[in-house]
């Protein structure tokens, strides 16, 4: 099999390729490819005609989405067009990596596949135009939302906590946003699960749900680590961007589908952290 991955250098490409290790393996990094021009987009998937291509390149910092709106629009919206167009081209199914702030985070309960969007910020807007364009631009396609993602090789949540618990003797965190932490090895892995079956929107995280401030205790807890950390709210705590109250994603697609939930959330965690510190 030969899979093809854009944003091979970030922390969720550097794991789909421990994850997809044993087949013909192409990672596009920017310098590869630039998912913004077409003509190159096209042109570099063509010659590498993979049988898969995860289209995991994005602008992901939220915050700078809301202060550079257009460039979000760009990358995460325009580049996932030209990366469909490409796939559709050579008929090369595509895994688009979605977020949950395609939702409005409102909704009591966690969000099934099929529940409407409404993104809160710039982020999960452009998101919601790339999954729109791949969806018009391709019929073989996996839309795969997931939330919370961390893992080895990356700027992430956990690795924020314990440098600032290195330097602090407390630490605020928000606790009125619940979502699903998500270890990036483990998406990968159930990704890899999924190809091959029936095409669709798919909604996959570690099993389990926290609040930002259940998941800095049990990080300080899993690290040794005993400061105090002090829940706040998001009002408290403002950013530039908004965020959802709410970004537990449930996953009923991988059910009916016939594939197991990755496993809960704590457990893919301890070996993050067991993983950083080897």
């Amino acid at each position: 099999m030969r899979v093809a991955v854009t944003g091979a250098e970030g922390m969720l490409g550097h794991d789909l390729r421990r994850v997809f290790s044993d087949t013909d393996f192409t990672g596009f990094t920017i310098d590869l490819l630039d998912i913004t021009r077409l003509d190159d987009v096209m042109r570099t998937i063509r010659d590498a005609r993979p049988d898969i291509l995860i289209h995991a390149a994005a602008f992901t910092d939220v915050d700078r989405c809301e202060a550079e709106p257009e460039t979000a629009y760009l990358v995460n919206g325009i580049g996932a067009r030209n990366v469909a167009m490409a796939c559709e081209d050579i008929r090369c199914p595509i895994v688009y990596i979605s977020t949950d702030y395609v939702f409005d985070g409102l909704k009591e309960g966690a969000y099934n596949e099929w529940d409407p969007t409404d993104p809160v910020n710039q982020y999960g807007l452009s998101k919601l135009m790339g999954e729109r364009f791949v969806s018009a631009h391709t019929s073989r396609f996996y839309i795969v939302r997931t939330s919370w993602l961390y893992g080895i090789n990356g700027r992430n949540f956990a690795d924020t906590v314990l440098k600032l618990l290195s330097q602090r003797d407390s630490l605020d965190v928000v606790n009125d946003q619940r979502g699903c932490p998500t270890y990036a090895i483990d998406l990968g892995r159930k990704l890899r699960e999924l190809i091959g079956r029936g095409y669709g929107t798919y909604h996959i995280t570690n099993s389990g749900e926290c609040t930002w401030y259940d998941f800095a205790r049990k990080i300080a807890e899993l690290s040794g680590i005993n400061k105090r950390i002090n829940p706040v709210t998001s009002e408290q705590f403002r950013r530039p961007a908004k965020r959802p109250a709410n970004s537990v994603l449930g996953k009923t697609m991988l059910r009916l589908e016939g594939l197991g939930e990755p496993r809960h959330w704590e457990e893919g965690l301890a070996d993050y952290l067991r993983e950083r510190r080897a």
